[in-house]
């Protein structure tokens, strides 16, 4: 089937709109999740005494989904995107709510809500939702001084994160607090408030330091490797090295078989050894190419709401994959982030294929107001000619 501009379909009208290059990189990280998947995961799969191909068949299936979430969220209008952030929000918060009452404990932390044989992580889909809303209440609390956006996105941000300390996952607290904290600063909020804020995030790193003994550990491994257990660390770094630029070949790695999280976690390692730095490398381009383009196109948009929200998902994207490759090479303590696309993890999968559907959705082509007046004016005066070639 031959899509032209002349046909007025949905799947017309989203083909020529949306930002075709973001969506070839974002399909080749797909693909290369899934290269990456027949590499790291046999090994632990057969470790847990199930087929050699469990993950990969799992990660496999999830790539169809997702690139469904991924269209769906793309072809909504910006209000649209806003109403359904707040949906996903709401019953999000509902869920993680629940599941610290009723949620099973998996490796003492409760995140998970199991229905059958399918585990949802609910505060994965609250990410970008979170993100949307709180663009948008920035942006009117600069606009219109009669709502209380500023206090309206501290509220949700202090649920948000309440909720995720509960868990407990300081990771995704972490991460959503540097992107909401760059939210804010974008937004031109006053500096003593950015300075209250900074003061209070220093403050709660300093308490999770000091009562909670896991954090304390892991910090204190990652400072002073000689106080514990810096196993994981060590051998992912050394697969780095092993690896060299060309890397040792296709299945030819062993960190896969000595790390027990090497298909989510510590991927990048496998593909470092594996493969080389030489492919690390393109992976981060691409991944780099996807953060730059969407904050080019961010920073292009005249409506406000709309430029935060593009620039605070795609920091969303951009800072999970950074802190998941800085813990690989050792720049960062092991935090149990996974690496957008290419990690196994269903949860993490859809939420992040949401997350770009909506970065899509807010970059699309949309005609400028100016434009629309302009060739309305153009036609009454009875100049179709001028009136087309505005609107072309």
């Amino acid at each position: 089937m031959r899509i032209t501009r002349a046909d007025k379909s949905v799947l017309s009208d989203w083909w020529f709109t949306v930002d075709r290059l973001m969506l070839v990189a974002l399909m080749l990280l797909m693909g290369a999740g899934v290269v990456l998947s027949l590499a790291a995961s046999p090994p632990i799969a057969e470790k847990l005494g199930l087929d050699q191909f469990h993950f990969v068949r799992r990660h496999v299936a999830m790539l169809l989904p997702a690139f469904a979430i991924m269209f769906a969220a793309s072809t909504l209008t910006p209000k649209q995107i806003r109403r359904a952030s707040l949906i996903i929000f709401v019953i999000g918060i509902a869920l993680m709510v629940g599941i610290l009452f009723v949620g099973p404990e998996v490796k003492g932390a409760k995140r998970w809500l199991h229905m059958g044989p399918i585990g949802i992580q609910p505060s994965e889909f609250v990410k970008p939702a979170f993100i949307v809303l709180s663009a948008w209440l920035f942006n009117e609390s600069q606009k219109r001084k009669d709502v209380p956006g500023l206090e309206l996105a501290i509220l949700i941000y202090a649920v948000f994160a309440l909720l995720l300390v509960l868990q407990p996952d300081f990771g995704q607290t972490l991460l959503i607090s540097i992107v909401w904290g760059g939210l804010f600063f974008m937004a031109g909020i006053n500096m003593i408030w950015i300075v209250v804020l900074i003061g209070l995030g220093v403050l709660g790193l300093l308490s999770a330091y000091f009562l909670l003994p896991h954090v304390a550990s892991r910090i204190d491994r990652f400072l002073f490797p000689a106080t514990g257990d810096t196993y994981q660390s060590d051998r992912s770094l050394e697969s780095f090295l092993r690896g060299g630029w060309f890397g040792r070949g296709p299945g030819e790695g062993t960190v896969k078989d000595v790390l027990p999280d090497s298909h989510t976690d510590f991927i990048f390692a496998v593909a470092a050894e594996e493969y080389g730095l030489i492919a690390c490398l393109i992976l981060l381009i691409l991944f780099a190419f996807i953060v730059l383009r969407g904050l080019s196109k961010a920073s292009q948009e005249s409506d406000g709401f709309i430029r935060h929200a593009i620039a605070g998902l795609v920091m969303l994207f951009g800072l999970q994959t950074l802190i998941n490759m800085a813990v690989n090479v050792g720049l960062l303590p092991a935090k149990g982030m996974t690496l957008p696309f290419i990690s196994f993890g269903g949860s993490s999968m859809l939420a992040m294929a949401l997350t770009m559907g909506f970065t899509l959705g807010l970059t699309r082509k949309r005609p400028r107001a100016g434009r629309l007046e302009y060739s309305a004016t153009a036609a009454h005066d009875g100049d179709p000619a001028k009136a087309r070639g505005q609107t072309a």
